[in-house]
């Protein structure tokens, strides 16, 4: 039976997503005046307290030192982040998240407490104190490791003799304000030489989608992109990459928007490359369908790379000749446990694609964990997830059917 036609997305497909409310409630101390929140604070610190004292009177005054002194720490943290020009979050909201596992460590160590109060005290010190580490490292040193990533893959759409297609793939720019991290970019781009640059949305930090100054500067940005045969973009996240907004930021800029677009690229020597590039609705059935409309354009036996913000269209685009499939979206999850991966991905695959390289059925998936960080109530934090930059090598081999 054929599909019924899907005339247009539901534009609120991601943001009926449960993490994404669930990142609007936490947001709410960003609206609210700053005496309630220290009210809140002062009273978190007073039950953290009290309810220590159920232990004894020395083990809470330790404990509930231990605890307002990490707090203070991770506020004066989230202060210093952007007069250090390394990211512009808001603090409430931030300095909330931040404080739930530092609540949920004083509560599992309260119980050992009861147990043996020099352990549960001990191990409030210690995994408070690995809390802080954890949040400086995260928030003030990883997000600025910004490396290439190198990715090397076979077509056999390509002549075997020929010297390989250079391809820099960058992703979730997330621009708050311009950091050390966007000047990395162009470091980067100096750096690898590649020959077409491609990029897989989300331009602007979802806190700063209609912040004139991060406009103006994520444009400029983009202006200073060059590839010899061209650098390529879509546009990400419908909530980030706002209609009638993001589609500007290409507007001095030397770099192509596909939107819903099929184009060709000579590259010389017998090197010829078909884009697909579509915007992401993240309503999948629309998506979907409108990747069918598109790959039904492809005449031509060319090394195929299609373009699109997130990995969730894999189990659809591996079926078929897709040579590689570029996307963005899950950040790697920011924050990765060892022997785990990430947390959080955001997307519907979750953990099935969550970062890196990934070959099925004769299409590679490279799946970037992006250049910048979350946005709203999110900490600007990356922890075993560095932003990266990923240059990727296509050699041909001997054609097979």
């Amino acid at each position: 039976m054929q599909k019924a036609k899907i005339s247009k997305p539901n534009p609120e497909a991601l943001t009926e997503r449960g993490l994404h409310q669930i990142m609007l409630k936490l947001d709410i101390p960003s609206r609210q005046p700053l005496l309630v929140n220290w009210g809140l604070l002062s009273l978190t610190f007073i039950t953290n307290y009290l309810l220590w004292r159920f232990v004894n009177l020395r083990t809470a005054f330790v404990a509930g030192i231990t605890f307002v002194s990490t707090v203070l720490i991770d506020l004066v943290l989230l202060r210093q982040l952007p007069k250090r020009r390394i990211s512009y979050g808001p603090i409430g909201s931030q300095l909330l998240i931040m404080l739930l596992p530092r609540i949920g460590v004083s509560a599992l160590s309260l119980l050992f407490s009861f147990w043996k109060s020099t352990i549960g005290l001990a191990m409030m010190i210690a995994l408070q104190l690995m809390g802080t580490i954890s949040y400086l490292w995260g928030m003030a040193f990883e997000p600025h490791r910004l490396n290439l990533t190198h990715l090397t893959i076979k077509s056999p759409h390509l002549p075997k003799n020929a010297p390989p297609i250079r391809i820099l793939h960058i992703s979730d720019i997330h621009l708050e304000r311009l950091t050390k991290r966007e000047d990395k970019i162009l470091e980067l781009i100096e750096t690898a030489q590649p020959e077409l640059i491609i990029i897989t949305g989300d331009y602007l930090n979802l806190s700063y989608t209609k912040d004139p100054i991060s406009i103006e500067q994520v444009r400029g940005l983009l202006s200073k992109i060059h590839a010899t045969y061209g650098v390529y973009a879509i546009l990400g996240s419908p909530p980030v990459d706002v209609a009638g907004v993001a589609s500007q930021h290409f507007d001095d800029s030397h770099v192509r928007l596909l939107r819903h677009d099929m184009i060709e690229v000579d590259l010389g020597e017998g090197r010829n490359l078909t884009l697909l590039g579509m915007d992401c609705s993240h309503d999948m059935p629309y998506d979907e369908q409108q990747f069918e409309m598109l790959i039904a354009q492809k005449t031509k036996n060319n090394t195929t790379i299609f373009l699109y913000h997130s990995p969730e269209l894999m189990p659809l685009v591996q079926k078929f000749d897709v040579d590689l499939f570029l996307c963005g979206h899950t950040h790697g999850g920011q924050v990765r446990v060892p022997f785990y991966g990430a947390v959080i991905t955001s997307a519907m695959t979750g953990k099935r694609y969550e970062m890196g390289r990934y070959d099925e059925n004769g299409t590679t998936l490279y799946v970037s964990r992006g250049v910048g960080l979350e946005g709203m109530s999110a900490p600007r934090i990356r922890l075993f997830c560095p932003p990266e930059m990923t240059l990727i090598e296509i050699e041909g081999t001997e054609f097979q059917r």
